[in-house]
């Protein structure tokens, strides 16, 4: 380590080092800021506070332009420099000016004894003050709440531990995404009846409800796009087809907070087929972002059943 400070220096723009350089320092501003945040918000709910992403990552874009000019690594805010400085009861941004001043002391006065510290004393000072932040009970409450979500967290932990945490962080956002779609894909759809008594309407399986033999009411527990518009549109079909009572079908779309182009597809699919065996399908409870998109592809014009502010409302005009 040079016994001096950082000369000033301009980065290279040669056209070969940007496109060897370009993902890789993608990925490093992804880890970087996803690293930044994480022990941001752990160090911010020991004290009570909240963190402004918009301000985190202006303060990372600035400190790496820094680092650029005298030829410093990615900045990043990590984990043991970020405990250490917690520890030592540091309150304000103020810490940082401080700290700075501190290592441009030192790389000028301290080099000469700083190059005989043993590896193994830094090692300590890191292990002891990250030690802190070791969770291991997010297994068991994960286990106990989603084994999905167990399998994340799970592959995250051994990822980093094995093969680093730029490796692990990745592996887990990978693997949450994979299962989102996995799980959206195959939305909850539940066939709902009237609590008695009420006005409100819930899982035939799960309440005593009443039900019309003519009626199915069924409710969609997720927005409908081209991953999930399928499985919806075999759910529907498959309900209907064996039964011959049926003369309505109302979707109950309270949960549905967007529709994509593939799902409205699906949905002209289902009304052609609910068509053919003389079924009706009604819409009830559709938020008004999803109206808008509905009337702007002309589906409820063309649609022959109706559009009801609410499950109630729907329920008491068809039985009429």
């Amino acid at each position: 380590m040079p016994q001096s400070l950082p000369p000033l220096t301009l980065p290279s723009f040669s056209p070969d080092l940007l496109g060897q350089l370009l993902l890789p320092a993608f990925l490093i501003s992804i880890i970087g800021f996803v690293e930044s945040i994480s022990v941001a918000q752990t160090l911010a709910a020991k004290k009570r506070q909240r963190i402004d992403p918009d301000q985190e990552l202006i303060g990372l874009g600035a400190a790496n332009i820094g680092a650029s000019l005298t030829g410093g690594f990615p900045v990043t805010g990590g984990f043991s420099r970020s405990v250490v400085n917690f520890d030592a009861g540091a309150e304000t941004p103020a810490a940082g000016a401080f700290t700075a001043v501190g290592l441009a002391i030192a790389a000028l006065a301290f080099t000469p004894l700083i190059y005989f510290l043993p590896k193994a004393t830094l090692a300590a000072t890191i292990i002891v003050a990250v030690l802190s932040l070791v969770d291991f009970s997010i297994l068991t409450r994960s286990w106990a709440y989603s084994k999905a979500d167990f399998s994340a967290v799970f592959a995250t932990i051994v990822i980093t531990l094995v093969m680093g945490v730029e490796a692990g962080v990745s592996a887990g956002v990978g693997l949450s995404i994979l299962l989102h779609l996995y799980k959206s894909s195959k939305p909850h759809i539940a066939e709902i009846g009237q609590v008695p008594g009420t006005e409100h309407y819930r899982n035939i399986l799960r309440r005593d409800v009443t039900t019309d033999p003519r009626i199915v009411s069924l409710r969609v527990d997720e927005s409908l796009y081209f991953a999930n518009a399928r499985y919806m549109e075999d759910k529907i079909h498959n309900r209907v087809a064996d039964d011959k009572n049926v003369r309505h079908v109302i979707l109950q779309c309270s949960a549905i907070n967007y529709i994509d182009f593939s799902a409205l597809e699906s949905l002209e699919t289902i009304y052609d087929r609910l068509h053919e065996m003389d079924v009706k399908l009604h819409l009830s409870e559709v938020k008004g972002p999803v109206m808008d998109r509905l009337k702007r592809a002309n589906f409820l014009s063309e649609l022959t059943g109706e559009v009801f502010l609410s499950q109630f409302d729907a329920i008491r005009t068809l039985k009429c």
